[in-house]
């Protein structure tokens, strides 16, 4: 549900929440104990926009030979925070980052703040005219890595996970997928989708997606004032049926071939430059 913020209780500890709405967020870590709730973010591109956006988030830099030149900013950065790193041989390299997809590079870095969605949030974003994506249900990181990809790439801000039982979260494979995306997204939670969706309705059009021809192609989405909140549902399944019985409209991708339906993050590509950007270009 959505949730509206309210001010402090008076007399209340500097610093501390109020009547206002619970922040779920991870605890960074620091040393010893906590150490193995570090995330792992590999790549270039994804280490590049970390150390971009929160470099205060990374703890330790491994490399492997390939990648020496390439590091030399970060290790500059990590030497002014007085935090290690290390070059490493290959096979360290894969044991560290948990793969050896790690493309040379990996960073430890602590888990990123996920607040929850309010509706002051939602108001505000719509108010600005931000389309904005809900995946419900999305339970492959690397579907929500190539999603987070796919907004950042078009330039959208915005991304809300629902509390779905099955909704992948920020993992270190996502983060490996999004080659960097997510850095470039506001990420916020969202409890109790179909609830919630129909109170956001009145400051955003809530478009839904369907399997099988349940609805219009995405041509024939009718324009709005409103800015458009995608929702993007199971592998599977799609949408549970609350989810969809609270959006607006709902659209299905028609295809022609012998396959009955497209991955989730290959329909979030067509669906946010059909939909999406059209009405940004409005």
């Amino acid at each position: 549900m959505i949730r509206k913020t309210r001010p402090p209780r008076a007399g209340g500890a500097p610093g501390k929440r109020g009547a206002g709405p619970a922040v779920r967020a991870a605890r960074p870590a620091h040393s010893g104990a906590a150490e193995e709730k570090l995330g792992k973010i590999a790549g270039l591109s994804a280490v590049a926009a970390v150390f971009r956006h929160e470099p205060e988030r990374v703890v330790r830099l491994y490399y492997d030979d390939s990648m020496k030149t390439a590091a030399g900013p970060f290790c500059a950065v990590l030497a002014r925070l007085r935090r290690p790193y290390r070059l490493l041989p290959p096979e360290e390299m894969a044991r560290v980052a948990g793969t050896v997809l790690h493309g040379g590079i990996v960073a430890a870095v602590r888990p990123r703040e996920v607040p929850d969605l309010t509706l002051e949030t939602a108001q505000r974003w719509a108010k600005a005219g931000a389309a904005t994506v809900l995946l419900d249900g999305v339970g492959n990181p690397h579907n929500l890595g190539a999603i987070a990809r796919t907004l950042a790439f078009f330039g959208l801000g915005h991304l809300v996970l629902s509390d779905h039982p099955a909704q992948a979260g920020l993992s270190d494979a996502a983060y490996r997928v999004a080659e960097g995306g997510l850095e470039f997204l506001d990420v916020r939670r969202l409890t109790g989708a179909a609830q919630a969706l129909r109170s956001l309705r009145p400051h955003f059009h809530v478009v839904g997606t369907a399997l099988h021809a349940r609805g219009i192609p995405p041509e024939a989405v009718p324009r709005d004032r409103r800015p458009i909140l995608l929702v993007l549902g199971n592998e599977e399944n799609g949408l549970p049926p609350p989810t969809l019985a609270a959006c607006e409209t709902v659209v299905t991708i028609p295809g022609g071939g012998q396959i009955q339906s497209l991955n989730v993050s290959a329909t979030a590509a067509i669906l946010t430059y059909s939909l999406l950007l059209r009405q940004a270009e409005r």
